[in-house]
Protein backbone atom coordinates (compact mmCIF):
# COMPACT_ATOMS: atom_id res chain seq x y z
CA UNK A 1 0.00 0.00 0.00
CA UNK A 2 1.18 3.46 -0.53
CA UNK A 3 1.94 6.10 1.90
CA UNK A 4 -0.63 8.20 0.14
CA UNK A 5 -3.84 5.27 0.54
CA UNK A 6 -2.37 4.24 3.95
CA UNK A 7 -2.36 7.75 5.17
CA UNK A 8 -6.33 8.09 3.89
CA UNK A 9 -7.49 5.13 5.69
CA UNK A 10 -5.75 6.11 8.77
CA UNK A 11 -7.61 9.62 8.91
CA UNK A 12 -10.92 7.59 7.82
CA UNK A 13 -10.36 5.84 10.64
CA UNK A 14 -9.92 8.53 13.12
CA UNK A 15 -12.14 10.90 11.68
CA UNK A 16 -15.22 10.42 13.23
CA UNK A 17 -13.29 10.70 16.87
CA UNK A 18 -11.11 13.45 16.50
CA UNK A 19 -12.88 15.78 13.78
CA UNK A 20 -16.54 14.60 14.41
CA UNK A 21 -17.58 14.93 11.16
CA UNK A 22 -18.47 12.26 8.96
CA UNK A 23 -16.75 12.90 6.36
CA UNK A 24 -18.43 12.64 2.53
CA UNK A 25 -17.11 17.03 2.07
CA UNK A 26 -16.74 17.97 -1.92
CA UNK A 27 -13.19 17.87 -3.43
CA UNK A 28 -13.09 19.21 -7.33
CA UNK A 29 -16.45 18.22 -7.64
CA UNK A 30 -16.42 14.56 -5.69
CA UNK A 31 -17.57 13.76 -2.58
CA UNK A 32 -14.90 11.67 -0.58
CA UNK A 33 -14.63 9.86 3.15
CA UNK A 34 -11.21 11.45 3.80
CA UNK A 35 -13.03 15.02 3.02
CA UNK A 36 -14.61 16.39 5.45
CA UNK A 37 -17.76 18.32 5.22
CA UNK A 38 -17.05 21.07 7.57
CA UNK A 39 -14.08 21.76 6.16
CA UNK A 40 -13.00 24.43 8.61
CA UNK A 41 -12.64 21.70 10.89
CA UNK A 42 -9.25 20.67 8.83
CA UNK A 43 -7.57 23.42 10.24
CA UNK A 44 -6.63 23.27 14.53
CA UNK A 45 -9.12 24.99 16.71
CA UNK A 46 -6.27 27.02 18.03
CA UNK A 47 -5.55 28.80 15.09
CA UNK A 48 -8.81 28.33 13.33
CA UNK A 49 -10.12 31.85 13.33
CA UNK A 50 -6.95 33.62 13.22
CA UNK A 51 -5.62 32.16 9.64
CA UNK A 52 -8.98 32.68 8.08
CA UNK A 53 -8.64 36.32 9.28
CA UNK A 54 -4.84 36.19 8.02
CA UNK A 55 -5.40 34.25 4.49
CA UNK A 56 -8.20 37.08 4.46
CA UNK A 57 -6.50 40.38 5.05
CA UNK A 58 -3.64 39.20 2.89
CA UNK A 59 -5.63 37.79 -0.03
CA UNK A 60 -4.21 34.55 -0.10
CA UNK A 61 -6.07 31.69 -1.91
CA UNK A 62 -6.63 28.33 -0.06
CA UNK A 63 -5.21 25.33 -1.93
CA UNK A 64 -8.39 23.23 -3.35
CA UNK A 65 -11.22 24.76 -1.40
CA UNK A 66 -14.34 25.73 -1.77
CA UNK A 67 -15.80 29.26 -2.82
CA UNK A 68 -12.87 30.68 -0.49
CA UNK A 69 -12.73 28.04 2.28
CA UNK A 70 -9.58 26.14 3.34
CA UNK A 71 -9.81 22.49 1.78
CA UNK A 72 -11.60 19.59 4.05
CA UNK A 73 -9.32 17.10 2.43
CA UNK A 74 -7.36 15.52 5.51
CA UNK A 75 -4.22 14.97 3.20
CA UNK A 76 -3.79 18.63 2.46
CA UNK A 77 -0.08 19.80 2.65
CA UNK A 78 -1.23 23.40 3.22
CA UNK A 79 -3.10 22.45 5.76
CA UNK A 80 -0.89 20.48 7.41
CA UNK A 81 1.69 23.35 7.07
CA UNK A 82 -0.29 25.78 8.67
CA UNK A 83 -1.31 23.26 12.08
CA UNK A 84 2.60 23.10 12.57
CA UNK A 85 3.32 26.48 11.88
CA UNK A 86 0.61 29.22 12.42
CA UNK A 87 1.31 28.68 15.95
CA UNK A 88 4.45 29.92 16.31
CA UNK A 89 3.23 33.25 14.41
CA UNK A 90 3.56 35.46 17.64
CA UNK A 91 5.51 33.49 19.86
CA UNK A 92 8.93 34.45 19.49
CA UNK A 93 10.16 32.07 21.69
CA UNK A 94 8.77 29.05 19.64
CA UNK A 95 10.16 30.69 16.45
CA UNK A 96 13.79 31.49 17.82
CA UNK A 97 13.48 27.77 19.11
CA UNK A 98 12.76 26.00 15.31
CA UNK A 99 15.34 28.68 14.03
CA UNK A 100 18.36 28.03 16.62
CA UNK A 101 17.95 24.05 15.82
CA UNK A 102 18.31 24.78 12.22
CA UNK A 103 21.04 26.68 12.26
CA UNK A 104 23.51 27.48 15.57
CA UNK A 105 24.15 30.70 14.24
CA UNK A 106 21.06 32.55 14.56
CA UNK A 107 20.49 33.84 18.02
CA UNK A 108 17.01 34.72 17.52
CA UNK A 109 13.99 35.06 15.22
CA UNK A 110 12.74 38.18 13.67
CA UNK A 111 9.38 39.58 13.38
CA UNK A 112 8.52 39.87 9.85
CA UNK A 113 5.59 41.71 8.34
CA UNK A 114 2.98 41.03 11.23
CA UNK A 115 4.23 37.81 12.70
CA UNK A 116 7.60 35.63 13.08
CA UNK A 117 6.39 33.33 10.29
CA UNK A 118 4.56 34.26 6.85
CA UNK A 119 2.74 32.03 4.10
CA UNK A 120 2.56 32.08 0.82
CA UNK A 121 4.87 34.63 0.19
CA UNK A 122 5.93 35.64 -3.49
CA UNK A 123 8.46 38.42 -2.55
CA UNK A 124 8.05 42.09 -2.47
CA UNK A 125 8.19 42.39 -5.92
CA UNK A 126 7.33 39.89 -9.19
CA UNK A 127 11.26 39.14 -9.63
CA UNK A 128 10.84 36.34 -11.54
CA UNK A 129 8.70 37.73 -14.02
CA UNK A 130 5.98 35.79 -13.63
CA UNK A 131 2.27 36.58 -15.28
CA UNK A 132 0.82 36.55 -12.39
CA UNK A 133 2.61 37.59 -8.54
CA UNK A 134 -0.80 36.84 -5.77
CA UNK A 135 0.08 34.62 -3.29
CA UNK A 136 -1.26 31.16 -3.34
CA UNK A 137 -1.98 30.52 -6.69
CA UNK A 138 -0.23 30.69 -10.11
CA UNK A 139 2.86 31.88 -9.18
CA UNK A 140 5.74 30.80 -7.29
CA UNK A 141 5.33 30.75 -3.60
CA UNK A 142 7.12 29.33 -0.41
CA UNK A 143 4.88 27.80 1.94
CA UNK A 144 6.39 29.45 4.82
CA UNK A 145 9.08 32.10 5.86
CA UNK A 146 10.71 33.23 8.52
CA UNK A 147 13.63 35.23 8.93
CA UNK A 148 16.30 34.48 11.78
CA UNK A 149 19.15 37.43 12.85
CA UNK A 150 22.51 35.47 13.03
CA UNK A 151 25.31 35.96 15.45
CA UNK A 152 26.98 38.34 12.80
CA UNK A 153 23.90 40.87 12.81
CA UNK A 154 22.83 40.22 9.30
CA UNK A 155 19.37 38.49 9.09
CA UNK A 156 18.77 34.94 7.21
CA UNK A 157 15.67 33.92 5.05
CA UNK A 158 14.48 30.45 6.29
CA UNK A 159 12.19 29.04 3.41
CA UNK A 160 9.99 26.15 4.23
CA UNK A 161 7.88 24.04 1.65
CA UNK A 162 6.15 21.45 3.47
CA UNK A 163 5.42 18.25 1.72
CA UNK A 164 2.80 15.70 3.10
CA UNK A 165 1.46 13.04 0.91
CA UNK A 166 2.83 13.88 -2.33
CA UNK A 167 5.03 11.67 -4.89
CA UNK A 168 5.35 12.45 -8.11
CA UNK A 169 6.33 10.97 -12.13
CA UNK A 170 8.49 11.32 -14.72
CA UNK A 171 5.89 13.89 -16.57
CA UNK A 172 7.92 17.09 -18.76
CA UNK A 173 7.31 19.88 -17.46
CA UNK A 174 8.91 21.83 -19.94
CA UNK A 175 6.83 24.33 -21.99
CA UNK A 176 8.64 27.46 -23.69
CA UNK A 177 6.88 30.21 -21.85
CA UNK A 178 7.99 28.70 -18.91
CA UNK A 179 11.70 28.49 -19.88
CA UNK A 180 11.64 32.30 -21.37
CA UNK A 181 11.05 33.38 -17.80
CA UNK A 182 13.26 30.81 -15.93
CA UNK A 183 16.10 29.85 -18.16
CA UNK A 184 17.45 33.47 -18.25
CA UNK A 185 18.05 33.49 -14.17
CA UNK A 186 19.58 29.98 -14.75
CA UNK A 187 22.00 30.53 -16.72
CA UNK A 188 23.20 33.48 -15.24
CA UNK A 189 27.16 33.23 -13.81
CA UNK A 190 25.92 33.95 -10.27
CA UNK A 191 22.66 32.21 -10.47
CA UNK A 192 22.31 29.32 -7.51
CA UNK A 193 21.64 26.88 -9.62
CA UNK A 194 24.10 25.31 -11.77
CA UNK A 195 23.01 22.85 -14.43
CA UNK A 196 23.99 21.96 -18.06
CA UNK A 197 20.91 21.50 -19.22
CA UNK A 198 17.97 23.12 -18.06
CA UNK A 199 15.28 21.49 -19.10
CA UNK A 200 16.57 18.57 -16.81
CA UNK A 201 14.56 20.86 -14.11
CA UNK A 202 11.27 20.92 -15.63
CA UNK A 203 9.79 17.53 -13.78
CA UNK A 204 8.49 17.89 -9.51
CA UNK A 205 9.58 17.92 -7.23
CA UNK A 206 12.37 19.62 -8.82
CA UNK A 207 10.42 22.51 -10.95
CA UNK A 208 9.33 23.62 -8.10
CA UNK A 209 12.32 23.21 -5.56
CA UNK A 210 13.89 25.52 -8.96
CA UNK A 211 11.53 28.06 -8.77
CA UNK A 212 11.51 28.40 -5.27
CA UNK A 213 15.26 28.90 -4.84
CA UNK A 214 15.45 31.39 -7.41
CA UNK A 215 12.91 33.34 -5.60
CA UNK A 216 14.64 33.16 -2.52
CA UNK A 217 18.31 34.27 -4.22
CA UNK A 218 16.31 36.62 -5.89
CA UNK A 219 14.94 38.21 -2.50
CA UNK A 220 17.84 37.92 -0.78
CA UNK A 221 19.54 40.26 -3.25
CA UNK A 222 16.70 42.85 -3.14
CA UNK A 223 17.65 42.59 0.98
CA UNK A 224 13.95 41.77 1.64
CA UNK A 225 13.88 41.62 5.75
CA UNK A 226 17.44 42.87 5.44
CA UNK A 227 18.55 38.81 4.82
CA UNK A 228 21.65 38.30 3.38
CA UNK A 229 21.19 35.18 2.65
CA UNK A 230 18.65 32.17 2.39
CA UNK A 231 18.14 28.66 3.50
CA UNK A 232 15.92 26.27 1.88
CA UNK A 233 14.30 23.78 4.44
CA UNK A 234 11.87 20.98 2.59
CA UNK A 235 9.55 19.12 4.83
CA UNK A 236 9.12 15.45 4.03
CA UNK A 237 7.08 12.60 5.97
CA UNK A 238 10.10 10.16 6.88
CA UNK A 239 7.35 7.58 5.58
CA UNK A 240 7.13 9.02 2.29
CA UNK A 241 9.94 7.23 0.59
CA UNK A 242 8.54 7.31 -2.74
CA UNK A 243 9.25 11.13 -2.92
CA UNK A 244 12.29 11.02 -0.69
CA UNK A 245 13.48 8.47 -3.11
CA UNK A 246 12.53 8.94 -6.41
CA UNK A 247 14.78 11.35 -9.04
CA UNK A 248 11.82 11.59 -11.29
CA UNK A 249 14.07 13.69 -13.97
CA UNK A 250 15.93 11.46 -16.08
CA UNK A 251 19.03 14.07 -16.46
CA UNK A 252 19.54 14.70 -13.06
CA UNK A 253 21.54 11.80 -11.15
CA UNK A 254 21.61 10.96 -7.45
CA UNK A 255 20.33 7.98 -4.87
CA UNK A 256 17.72 10.13 -3.77
CA UNK A 257 15.59 13.48 -4.97
CA UNK A 258 18.34 14.76 -2.22
CA UNK A 259 20.61 13.83 -3.61
CA UNK A 260 20.07 14.79 -6.88
CA UNK A 261 18.76 18.30 -6.41
CA UNK A 262 22.09 18.86 -4.03
CA UNK A 263 24.44 18.23 -6.85
CA UNK A 264 23.01 20.50 -9.09
CA UNK A 265 23.33 23.56 -6.52
CA UNK A 266 25.78 25.90 -6.27
CA UNK A 267 25.72 25.57 -2.44
CA UNK A 268 23.99 22.20 -1.29
CA UNK A 269 24.09 22.98 2.29
CA UNK A 270 21.49 25.44 1.85
CA UNK A 271 19.03 22.64 1.19
CA UNK A 272 18.22 21.07 4.45
CA UNK A 273 15.42 17.95 4.34
CA UNK A 274 13.67 17.62 7.66
CA UNK A 275 10.91 15.22 9.24
CA UNK A 276 7.70 17.31 10.25
CA UNK A 277 9.15 15.81 13.86
CA UNK A 278 12.38 17.00 13.57
CA UNK A 279 11.20 21.01 12.99
CA UNK A 280 8.94 21.24 15.69
CA UNK A 281 10.86 19.26 18.12
CA UNK A 282 12.74 22.49 19.92
CA UNK A 283 9.41 23.94 21.31
CA UNK A 284 8.70 21.29 23.21
CA UNK A 285 10.68 23.20 26.11
CA UNK A 286 8.19 26.24 25.06
CA UNK A 287 5.51 27.06 27.54
CA UNK A 288 2.21 26.26 26.64
CA UNK A 289 3.37 24.28 23.81
CA UNK A 290 1.50 21.07 24.86
CA UNK A 291 -1.96 21.40 23.61
CA UNK A 292 -0.59 22.00 20.10
CA UNK A 293 1.90 19.10 20.15
CA UNK A 294 -0.79 16.85 21.63
CA UNK A 295 -2.99 17.51 18.79
CA UNK A 296 -0.31 17.22 15.80
CA UNK A 297 1.19 13.98 17.14
CA UNK A 298 -2.58 12.46 17.08
CA UNK A 299 -3.11 13.78 14.10
CA UNK A 300 -0.05 13.40 11.88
Amino acid sequence: MTYRNAEKERMIAMRDTLFRDAGGGVFKGTAYPFVLKNARLNLWEGIREDAYQYFAENAINWWGGEKGEVTGHLLSSQVACLNHLYPLRQREDMATAILRAIRDDITSAVMMDTGFVEFEVVGRENYLGERSHSRGINATSIDAVMVGRKKSGMNILVMIEWKYTEDYDSTDLYIPARANIYDQLLVRKDSPIRVQKPRDLYYEPFYQLMRQTLLGWLMVQNREYGCDEFIHIHVIPRENLKLRETVTSPGLEGESMTAAWRKVLQHPVRYIVMTPEEIMRPIEVCEDSASILRYLLKRY
